[in-house]
């Protein structure tokens, strides 16, 4: 569910939720209507204010974890940027002509996972830009390897950051993979499906629709949902995670 979720825009997923809120209360009122007392009064009211309550913890609950992820997606791109800079720099020391042909591979890289990330690409595309970066990392590697045949004085600070360069791209990768659990989404929708036609319940036991504020309800139930869901989708959604710090490395290498 989750690699179906990651495909299908957001704003789709929360239009279908937001009817399917309103024909739920819809649903709600005439079961209501039914069940209406002389007095007005139906006791089961709480157990709707119980589940209004639910639905306020999971949309915190799953809000913070969408942003919690954001945060250290763009954590991971300041690391990447640090270790590609690093091992850049590294590569400055060594003599020509191995120093333009390792500095040559680290542009082109660098050039790769700026520019899939501008694109804005699909998951299958991801898969492409990760075996290219892994092909220019086998490419490092072997030029890094012929430096220390040669016997060049920092292979050891050479070795390292090109293990960190490497480290960086798999916990990068692993972080633009990490997604919501898609058991939370399906619950979350649950829930605001069911509070939306018990809401619907209740005013049809009391006789009166207040169709403007149920309305508002349902816009900011889903308004926050697709939030949460834009930030769960790194490579479609409209909330990006900051490149500043790869594009400005970019153009200090490119000078």
């Amino acid at each position: 569910m989750n690699a179906i979720l990651a495909d299908i825009p957001s704003w789709f997923v929360v239009l279908i939720l937001a009817v399917v809120m309103l024909s739920m209360w819809g649903a709600g009122w005439r079961l209501g209507t039914k069940l209406r007392l002389g007095d007005g009064r139906e006791a089961g009211s709480k157990f709707d204010d119980a589940s209004l309550a639910l639905l306020g913890l999971l949309l915190a609950f799953t809000f913070g974890m969408s942003i919690a992820k954001h945060d250290h997606r763009r954590e991971m791109v300041v690391a990447d940027s640090n270790s590609i800079g690093d091992f850049y720099t590294c590569a400055s020391l060594l003599k020509e002509p191995m120093r333009s042909k390792l500095q040559t591979t680290i542009r082109q890289y660098l050039e790769l996972r700026v520019e899939f990330v501008q694109s804005r690409k699909n998951a299958a595309a991801l898969e492409v830009a990760v075996q290219r970066s892994q092909l220019l990392q086998s490419q490092m590697t072997e030029l890094v390897a012929q430096a220390v045949v040669d016997g060049t004085p920092i292979a050891l600070s050479l070795t390292n950051t090109l293990n960190a360069l490497i480290s960086s791209h798999a916990s990068r990768l692993a972080a633009a993979r990490d997604r919501l659990p898609a058991s939370i989404l399906l619950l979350l929708f649950v829930t605001a499906v069911m509070s939306t036609m018990l809401v619907g319940r209740e005013q049809g036991v009391v006789g009166r629709p207040e169709i403007g504020s149920t309305l508002v309800f349902i816009l900011l139930v889903t308004l926050s949902v697709y939030v949460t869901l834009d930030l769960n989708q790194p490579q479609g959604g409209t909330i990006v995670v900051d490149q500043t710090p790869m594009q400005e490395l970019l153009s200090t290498l490119n000078k």
